[in-house]
């Protein structure tokens, strides 16, 4: 297969392509080739596969999502191993013969391969890029500029200069569009109609407090621009924080764009320090220690008068007022 090989030389012996060998590399896997033209040195595998599939997948079963059939295979598979007989040590069970003999041996798990197949691709003027005949949303910063499409076996992640501009989950089925409705929330800002009538927003789901104060707005003559208003403070603020805004402005029965933002200016605010002085404020940290000894020696050195009328323990008394 291409996404593997390169080119086929005599017997055994091919060039692999850079990705395919990075992964080997990365799962420790050295790969072996078959010879050209004799397809039962395959055969083996073909059997597992087989054997596979007739013990765990028969009959026919469904699944939401690869996450949740690779669980369900992990707990069939322990559950036959610590069942099943070992084929060499019959005493034994396969899972005890792996947990004492096997599992000592393993090479600690560095995580998964970033396996992705890299294609370039063009941004359409509604923000669209085609893969694999579906449609894929990016963010309206991308538009006019080319892209880079990483295609995983589960998802889409298109990249532009190096910075994410898109991720969706991979649809297999074709002439599908997949929205992403944040990534049109700068178009609105020109176009607020198309809040309403957009296509990226029509099955959009917002927050409970979000989705009431744009039903709110929508008796508004400027309703959808309001909105595009607070739709466009989610990129910096968070989605949970505007939605809070909303939930704080619906409690006051006043709903607009700039009570939302207000709320939310006051929210990055950093809170004011206390001017109340208490007396826990006022208590000193390092109390003075009384020292009367001081005023002693004060008056014992101003004790001998320096010129007529000099009143030695008068200037002693007031250096002590002052300390």
């Amino acid at each position: 297969m291409k996404t593997a090989v390169d080119a086929i030389f005599v017997g055994r012996e091919r060039r692999y392509n850079r990705r395919f060998e990075q992964m080997c590399g990365h799962y420790l896997v050295e790969p072996v080739a078959c010879t050209p033209a004799s397809g039962w040195e395959k055969g083996q595998v073909e059997n597992q596969v087989g054997l596979v599939r007739e013990r765990f997948f028969t009959p026919r079963l469904r699944f939401r999502s690869y996450e949740e059939m690779n669980a369900w295979l992990e707990d069939r598979c322990v559950a036959h191993a610590q069942r099943a007989a070992h084929p060499e040590l019959k005493e034994r069970t396969v899972w005890e013969v792996f947990e004492a003999a096997d599992r000592p041996a393993l090479i600690a798990y560095r995580g998964l391969f970033d396996g992705f197949h890299a294609v370039p691709a063009s941004v359409s003027k509604t923000l669209l890029v085609r893969f694999d005949y579906n449609k894929y949303s990016v963010h309206a910063k991308a538009a006019g500029r080319p892209v880079e499409i990483h295609a995983y076996a589960d998802r889409i992640v298109i990249k532009q200069n190096g910075e994410v501009v898109g991720e969706h989950v991979r649809r297999f089925g074709r002439e599908q569009t997949v929205y992403d409705p944040w990534h049109y929330v700068p178009v609105l800002e020109r176009k607020p109609g198309a809040l309403r009538n957009g296509a990226p927003f029509k099955d959009c789901a917002l927050p409970p407090a979000v989705e009431r104060v744009r039903r709110r707005l929508a008796a508004h003559p400027d309703g959808d621009r309001q909105m595009v208003g607070i739709l466009a403070a989610v990129p910096t603020d968070g989605l949970d924080a505007v939605e809070a805004a909303c939930t704080e402005a619906l409690a006051q029965s006043t709903v607009s764009r700039d009570v939302v933002i207000n709320i939310l200016t006051r929210r990055r605010q950093p809170p004011a320090p206390a001017t109340i002085a208490t007396p826990e404020a006022l208590r000193l940290a390092h109390e003075p220690v009384a020292d009367c000894a001081r005023y002693d020696r004060l008056r014992r050195s101003y004790g001998t008068p320096r010129d007529p009328g000099h009143d030695g323990s008068a200037e002693a008394y007031r250096h002590a007022s002052c300390l």
